[in-house]
């Protein structure tokens, strides 16, 4: 199973994307035995249109071109479920089991998704109530696929 991450934004050069980088060449290494056959990142050129509606558009639009045939899609947002770690690697888990070909999750921008793109999500997650910069959640969105890989495998980096 392929996990792609899509967010819309870049992260430039400096702590974030080392720390984003790190944590996916962890997800990638440590998930070959819980059955990951790659972990990508993908990022979304924010649109430069006027109105928000059509940002949105702009930007759901770009991201449902990468998402990959019988793709399970979650996105992550601040209304989302909230789940434990545990109940995270449980979700993976199911997922490959079915033999789904890819998870992608989907990071948006500040204005949110097209509610198109929201309706056909597999899932919606939050990390707490809180509302965070982009660039955090998909660090935190990182972490938590290595957590979860770590719970998946039994190593000892998740100690509930």
């Amino acid at each position: 199973m392929r996990i792609v991450v899509a967010a819309v934004g870049r992260l430039k050069q400096g702590p974030e994307r080392e720390l984003a980088e790190r944590y996916r060449k962890r997800v990638a290494d440590a998930g070959r035995g819980a059955g990951l056959k790659a972990v990508d990142i993908v990022e979304i050129r924010e649109s430069r249109a006027g109105d928000a509606a059509r940002r949105m558009l702009e930007e759901s639009i770009a991201i449902a071109n990468v998402i990959p045939d019988r793709a399970v899609t979650v996105i992550l947002d601040e209304r989302g479920e909230s789940m434990s770690s545990a109940s995270f690697a449980g979700r993976l888990q199911g997922w490959r089991t079915q033999d789904m070909p890819a998870v992608v999750f989907i990071i948006g921008a500040a204005d949110g998704l097209a509610p198109g793109l929201r309706e056909k999500s597999s899932l919606a997650i939050a990390f707490g109530a809180a509302t965070w910069p982009h660039q955090l959640v998909r660090i935190m969105l990182l972490e938590q696929l290595y957590r979860a890989v770590t719970i998946l495998a039994g190593h000892p980096y998740h100690r509930a």
